[in-house]
């Protein structure tokens, strides 16, 4: 239940009519001695004025409650992201700018380099060791992989 800033109205009714009605009470009673009507308006006064702390005490309290905004910043709500391909869809696509010409390699042929899959394809290890070279390129040994039979086991290279 919310409240708002401003007192109700039948709050104010309510704490008129009963502050009038305490001060009737007092007035009309029958006139008794000096000292018991002293005591009496005492108690009077004093019951006004713990009503009338305890009313402004409530309406200074719902005034706080009122005021305390919480502002957050704005955040726009991203869009729907599409979901990745699950691993083993991705991991059989190589990417095809690592097919390089190895001109020492069975004169003159066309094989994945490794270091360019190491770089740029995130399974190397898995690939198939029966598809794996190493040759000598007249300066050290090279390490590739005959496209021709990665393609027989399932991989494809793909333009990214």
């Amino acid at each position: 239940m919310t409240q708002s800033a401003k007192p109700k109205q039948h709050r104010k009714f309510i704490a008129i009519i009963l502050a009038a009605a305490m001060a009737i009470t007092g007035a009309s009673s029958a006139p008794a001695q000096a000292g018991e009507d002293f005591g009496k308006v005492v108690a009077g006064l004093a019951v006004l004025g713990i009503l009338g702390a305890a009313l402004h005490d409530h309406n200074t309290r719902d005034r706080r409650r009122s005021r305390e905004v919480v502002t957050r910043p704005h955040r726009p709500n991203p869009g729907p992201q599409p979901r990745p391909l699950p691993p083993r869809f991705g991991r059989y696509d190589l990417p095809a700018q690592c097919v390089k010409y190895f001109p020492n390699f069975r004169n003159g042929r066309s094989l994945v380099a490794r270091g360019c899959l190491k770089r740029n394809y995130g399974h190397v290890r898995s690939l198939p060791q029966n598809c794996k070279v190493t040759f000598w390129n007249g300066q050290k040994n090279r390490t590739a992989y005959k496209p021709r039979c990665l393609q027989n086991q399932g991989y494809r290279l793909v333009n990214r």
